[in-house]
């Protein structure tokens, strides 16, 4: 199973940070990928720099041939077409691509790191993980997102859209 998960926070080329997870996931079906399911869309609260507007997140399940490294610059080509400019970390953005698990590999070097660091503790990576993979583990925990999620302190953040 390969997992990506998306956000947006900014208007870009595409529109709102909605019609922008929207163009993305139709993107993530083309360019040797092929889009198998995607979640909802959730509103979050942003992340690590938090005097932003909300984020509209959401993670998709594709296929693909490509190797991690060439579908890691895949998306990274997404994102610029979508406006995307890396400045702050964890700041605003039109388009943010994450290569969250590509069929349990786990990894530190070559990039991209895998599975992706930090996804324990992503409510808005966890709770779409949840939704359209619950069979999924974390390769190194081996815990699925659903047990994840309840070791996290939350009251259920997000909505959906």
């Amino acid at each position: 199973m390969i997992l990506v998960a998306l956000g947006s926070n900014s208007n870009g080329p595409w529109g709102t940070p909605r019609e922008t997870v929207a163009e993305a996931l139709r993107r993530l079906n083309s360019g040797g990928m092929r889009l198998r399911k995607a979640s909802q869309l959730l509103v979050t609260a942003p992340f690590g720099v938090t005097d932003q507007p909300d984020f509209v997140n959401a993670v998709a399940e594709v296929e693909t041939q490509l190797p991690p490294e060439t579908l890691l610059k895949k998306l990274h080509m997404v994102e610029r077409l979508a406006g995307r400019r890396r400045t702050l970390r964890w700041g605003p953005r039109t388009l943010d691509l994450d290569l969250i698990d590509y069929h349990g590999l786990i990894r530190r070097a070559p990039p991209p790191v895998l599975p992706h660091p930090g996804i324990a503790e992503r409510i808005f990576v966890l709770a779409p993980i949840a939704e359209i993979a619950p069979q999924w583990r974390h390769p190194e925990t081996k815990l699925t997102a659903a047990a994840l999620l309840r070791k996290l302190d939350h009251d259920g953040e997000g909505r959906l859209l």
